[in-house]
């Protein structure tokens, strides 16, 4: 016969050997892991996000930044409104807090598209046999050793060419096509 465990059984009971670890960590101190909500009338932190109402330096106003987790500068910064004293700012609210955090987002997102588009343009240019190529220029923006490669892909994908540029290269329709009827070396 074998035993069976019971679910609800103490293991200090059962077990003469066990010991309670000092370091165990219960579920109070899985709790204590979690990021902390705010929602204060000048300061609201949730959802990755801290919302902070401040003194508008430019005038007698206020204003009102976002900031994300982990970063020291605020992604949106803008007019907040004065409270119907017309001394103090309005307090924050939840609808109020939701769309900052949306529009910070789209803030962000706004601005990554951009850099990418800074640093990865491309071009298309009619080949000697009448087929599309598609030109690439890719920036590594790294401080110390910013590099460009430049590549050229047919309409099936397959690379045709690829150099090194420096990163201020500037690509156009009629540098890719030089560099296409040149045999993919050296670009100009």
């Amino acid at each position: 016969m074998t035993d069976k465990l019971s679910i609800d059984a103490d293991p200090s009971e059962t077990d003469p050997d066990f010991e309670t670890d000092p370091d165990f960590e219960t579920d109070t101190d899985l709790d204590a892991n979690e990021p902390v909500k705010t929602m204060e009338p000048r300061l609201w932190r949730d959802d990755g996000w801290t919302a902070r109402v401040i003194k508008n330096e430019d005038d007698d106003g206020w204003a009102v930044e976002m900031t994300l987790d982990g970063e020291s500068e605020p992604s949106l910064v803008g007019p907040w409104t004065m409270g119907r004293d017309k001394k103090n700012p309005k307090p924050l609210d939840p609808p109020a807090f939701f769309t900052l955090v949306k529009t910070a987002n789209e803030v962000l997102r706004r601005h990554e598209q951009q850099l990418h588009a800074l640093l990865h343009k491309s071009v298309k240019v009619r080949g000697e046999d009448g087929g599309s190529i598609t030109v690439k220029l890719d920036i590594d923006p790294n401080e110390d050793n910013p590099t460009a490669v430049l590549s050229a892909y047919d309409v099936l994908g397959e690379e045709l060419g690829r150099a090194s540029v420096a990163p201020s290269y500037k690509l156009n329709v009629e540098r890719a096509a030089r560099w296409i009827a040149g045999g993919f070396g050296k670009p100009e």
